[in-house]
């Protein structure tokens, strides 16, 4: 696994590809491969990216991720990047300026021999740098900026604004589609109030960060990997278990009750309980509802279980 790490620890010389490259869609793997092939240069093809997100420190606005950091590092390496280089993100940095951040954070510590970023890339104080800046300011330095313009496809400009709002249609199809791959998350399995196995549906209740990207509240069919034995997270190292999970609210139960994410693994039996458990949403199957009583929770959970497993046997797409 590729390291995650500060400037400071950061290994250089570096080619870098700067930005936060939420969801690495073909956009910004675009921006990535300009800085990954550039054996001439004897450096280190890193990705940058500010945590948390400016926006958070700067306007209190919390910014949920596509991708966590720690899962960024998968979806990096097969990319040909070595390293991917938080940058924090605080008031002190704020206020730098696009001049001072260039030669402190990009010439300075990370010793940048080639750097590559999107069309729409600010920087500096008030956002006052742009691509043009950065062209500057590098190139006065003798290093190379490209700049790679905004990808678009058939509708509209690949964004990770587009695979946010696909997710939270439950459209897992797009978003799967603009993301290049499918969407997943990772979660603890936590202790719940085992009302799921008193009416015969156990389930493995997920402690989910709160900074991912979570899609629409509803009932999916989904697939699910453990982490068993040091087995791998999901990514193709363990079996895919199929599964039907509820991602929201109890209104039969508690309507009152937080949003919750619960998995019941189909036609088996595993002890969960304390691990971490990769979950690939595949289909909405329906919206939450309410229901007269636990009678008929239980039966609708056997309808949803039911589609679940034709859905995950039907062929793919």
């Amino acid at each position: 696994m590729i390291p995650l790490c500060s400037p400071q620890q950061a290994k250089t010389p570096t080619t870098l590809a700067l930005g936060s490259f939420d969801g690495l869609h073909a956009g910004h793997r675009r921006v990535i491969a300009s800085v990954t092939e550039t054996d001439h240069l004897e450096a280190i093809p890193t990705v940058v990216s500010f945590w948390p997100h400016p926006r958070e420190v700067l306007h209190g606005e919390p910014r949920l991720r596509l991708d966590l950091p720690e899962e960024k590092l998968e979806l990096l390496e097969p990319l040909g990047i070595q390293q991917l280089v938080l940058v924090p993100f605080n008031r002190q940095l704020a206020q730098l300026s696009a001049a001072e951040f260039v030669e402190q954070v990009l010439l300075g510590c990370l010793k940048a021999r080639q750097i590559a970023v999107g069309a729409n890339f600010r920087f500096g104080r008030g956002r006052e740098g742009d691509t043009n800046t950065l062209r500057a300011l590098a190139e006065a330095a003798g290093v190379q900026v490209s700049v790679l313009p905004i990808l678009e496809d058939a509708g509209g400009r690949m964004s990770s604004s587009r695979i946010r709002a696909a997710l939270s249609n439950g459209d897992l199809q797009s978003a799967s589609e603009l993301l290049g791959r499918p969407y997943r998350f990772r979660g603890t399995v936590v202790r719940g109030r085992g009302l799921g196995r008193d009416l015969g549906w156990p389930t493995a209740n997920l402690q989910v960060d709160g900074r991912k990207f979570l899609p629409g509240l509803g009932v999916y069919a989904a697939r699910a990997w453990t982490q068993r034995d040091g087995e791998g997270k999901g990514e193709g190292k363990s079996e895919a278990l199929p599964a039907v999970m509820n991602l929201g609210p109890q209104p039969t139960v508690d309507p009152n009750s937080p949003s919750a994410v619960e998995v019941h693994l189909l036609d088996r039996r595993i002890e969960l309980m304390g691990q971490e458990l990769v979950v690939e949403p595949v289909e909405r199957l329906r919206g939450q509802q309410r229901f007269s009583g636990l009678e008929e929770l239980s039966a609708q959970i056997g309808q949803d279980a039911e589609a679940a497993r034709q859905r995950l046997q039907a062929p793919a797409g």
